[in-house]
């Protein structure tokens, strides 16, 4: 008697970097799919070394083998939703469109991983064109930090009425579903404030603020949160509220480890 039982469950890719000291990307990822009962697959597009002090060194995937990952996943297993984050390079990027679009994957939230939470841009000036042209009109939702909504939209942002403009600015010139300006590079009382727009609802989001150093994957969570709920039919206004709930618990159970900056705690409920 064949006593095996077979579940099926839903399926999220992330198509990201490595963090080698398992706070952000793929690490990030992985967990928070895991924490939602979604099973997690992964194409890795880079691979860094890096901990709670910073990135030591970043070696990036060639695009084929990007292309023959996300293939493999897609072709056997199947995608119910897909995100991304670091893709490093103008290659990568274009790769990532076409087989996104070649291989039907839907349910795509794209953080645009372009400027780090503390000002510093992360790509150069054709790799955020390619993000521009050919990525982001294939997503469901983007969700870019303060700084790169300002790169996405041209307009400097400092109040939650600035985020506003701009994610109105971002949906309707960049074809994208639906927009969510982050607001925890913010200051004062618009810190971890997040605007959503999807071009008939322009709202508010917020949670308790959390005060914590220990801060590193936000944007990964955030955004890998989205898509785990996506892939388990969840509407995408409901799928970022739920996410954005995980996030904030995640960083009242911070990690405080390393000599820098810790990463939230994913697994809270394992933690006494």
């Amino acid at each position: 008697m064949n006593t095996e039982t077979t579940s099926r469950v839903p399926v999220a890719l992330t198509i990201a970097g490595s963090d080698s000291g398992g706070g952000a990307g793929v690490q990030a990822d992985l967990r928070t799919f895991a924490f939602h009962c979604v099973h997690g697959t992964s194409a890795i597009t880079c691979v860094t070394a890096q901990n709670t002090l910073g990135v030591a060194r970043v070696d990036a995937m060639p695009p084929e083998a990007v292309a023959a990952q996300i293939q493999a996943v897609v072709e056997d297993i199947g995608v119910q939703a897909a995100k991304t984050g670091m893709l490093l390079n103008q290659e990568i990027i274009a790769t990532v469109a076409q087989q996104v679009e070649a291989l039907g994957i839907k349910n795509l939230v794209v953080d645009p991983v372009m400027v780090s939470r503390t000002g510093a841009q992360l790509i150069d000036e054709d790799a955020v064109k390619t993000l521009r042209q050919q990525l982001i009109p294939l997503a469901a939702i983007i969700t870019p930090n303060k700084y790169e909504a300002q790169i996405l939209s041209g307009f400097p942002i400092n109040s939650l009425d600035d985020m506003r403009a701009a994610a109105q600015f971002i949906h309707r010139n960049l074809k994208v579903k639906a927009v969510l300006v982050k607001g925890g590079g913010m200051q004062g009382n618009a810190r971890g404030v997040d605007i959503w727009f999807d071009g008939q609802n322009l709202e508010t989001l917020t949670t308790q603020q959390v005060d914590t150093k220990n801060t590193h994957g936000t944007g990964c969570t955030l955004s890998a949160a989205i898509a785990a709920n996506l892939a388990k039919g969840q509407d995408l206004r409901q799928a970022v509220k739920q996410a954005k709930q995980y996030v904030t618990t995640a960083l009242t159970y911070s990690l405080n480890i390393g000599q820098g900056q810790g990463p939230v705690g994913h697994f809270f409920p394992l933690l006494n």
